[in-house]
């Protein structure tokens, strides 16, 4: 066994940092220092490490085999991560394996994964339509391979599996779960006893067991509906899932409601309707119960194309109006872009040479309340 493995470990000898580098870079995992994350493969650390590639700071995966993570995660991470490359693909610097320590090096996503930010003020409906648009042209790569390789159906598709850079660029992650079809078929079915995350899993894969690549698409509608809502699909209390969201939110799409339970905050510009109802629409298909009702990652990637168009579009003219309507303020307004301009907007400012004071909230795409 040992002999094989290190035989199959060979091809990817140039991806291998030795352990005494990585303890070094994680001040020897120091929970307190460098820990980023814990899931259920175990901790995450960040370091900066020397690897194929230069020298720079990674987020390392150190698994544990007590939560399950064993060697053949271990070994498809690696596999699928060396063979499927792309920019909306979180991308693996390397790895150890040395005694009974498993570890994955990937690149660093500052900004931590997507769970976190969902109910976050600074995060615009154009930066959460961008981050979606990324998410589905990383899976659009996965299972649209046009020959190039296998397609591969992740089955682990949720919020806490996409991670962001600095400049919010959102990539798939954590590929221990997924499952490869092959390259030249219309439509791939593989029998398999179901995995993934409660919440984000296919309703008719977690009870059939046969895992298509609309299985994704499913627990990608869900996602899109996080982002919408900005919560995550499930309410956790004590590690179990008591009440699961997704049946709530296609309730209030399919009743016109979308306004109970869409993300609002004071200092984000709303989402614009056309742009919602794009959204909305194609978010609202993808959690069809029949798989052949999902729509195509293709159209997926299209129709978020609209919706992210028609948002900057919609805060563009906002923009000018809120530069035209600021002419007169005393002293100038000073800012470099619209979101600094909202911000003083919030604060109040004084028009018509100082004699008077208005202070603006946003309303929707058209109207302020001064």
């Amino acid at each position: 066994m040992e002999a094989h493995l290190q035989k199959f470990l060979h091809q990817f000898q140039h991806l291998k940092i030795p352990l005494e580098e990585i303890k070094s870079a994680t001040d020897n995992f120091n929970d307190e220092k460098n820990c980023i994350g814990v899931g259920g493969f175990g901790k995450v650390y960040k370091g900066e490490v020397s690897h194929s590639k230069g020298r720079n700071m990674a987020a390392i995966k150190r698994l544990n085999q007590k939560f399950g993570q064993g060697l053949p995660e271990f070994l498809k991470e690696i596999t699928m991560l060396s063979r499927y490359r792309h920019e909306n693909l979180v991308s693996l610097l390397g790895f150890c394996h040395e005694g009974d320590e498993m570890i994955l090096v990937y690149e660093y996503a500052s900004r931590g994964s997507l769970d976190r930010h969902l109910n976050s003020p600074h995060l615009t409906w154009t930066q959460r339509l961008k981050i979606c648009l990324d998410v589905a042209k990383g899976l659009s790569y996965l299972h649209d391979p046009r020959e190039t390789h296998q397609r591969l159906i992740h089955c682990d598709i949720k919020s806490a599996n996409i991670l962001l850079d600095d400049q919010w660029n959102a990539k798939l992650s954590d590929f221990g779960l997924s499952k490869m079809g092959p390259a030249n078929e219309q439509e791939s079915v593989i029998i398999t006893c179901a995995s993934g995350t409660p919440g984000y899993c296919d309703l008719e894969y977690a009870m059939t067991s046969t895992l298509t690549k609309e299985s994704d698409v499913y627990s990608l509608g869900v996602v899109l509906f996080e982002v919408l809502c900005g919560t995550l699909c499930c309410t956790y209390e004590n590690g179990r899932v008591p009440r699961i969201l997704v049946p709530v939110w296609v309730e209030n799409y399919k009743q016109n409601k979308l306004n109970d339970i869409i993300f609002k905050h004071p200092t984000i510009q709303p989402l614009d309707q056309r742009s919602l109802e794009t959204f909305s629409g194609i978010a609202y298909r993808c959690l069809k119960e029949s798989r052949e009702d999902r729509p195509k990652i293709a159209e997926i990637v299209t129709e978020l194309e609209t919706a992210l168009r028609s948002q900057e579009l919609s805060e563009w003219n906002m923009f000018s109006y809120y530069e035209e309507m600021t002419k007169t303020a005393e002293p100038p307004l000073k800012y470099s872009n619209k979101d600094e301009l909202l911000k003083l907007l919030s604060k109040g400012v004084r028009l018509n040479g100082g004699k008077t004071v208005i202070i603006c909230y946003i309303i929707n795409e058209t109207d302020l309340a001064c």
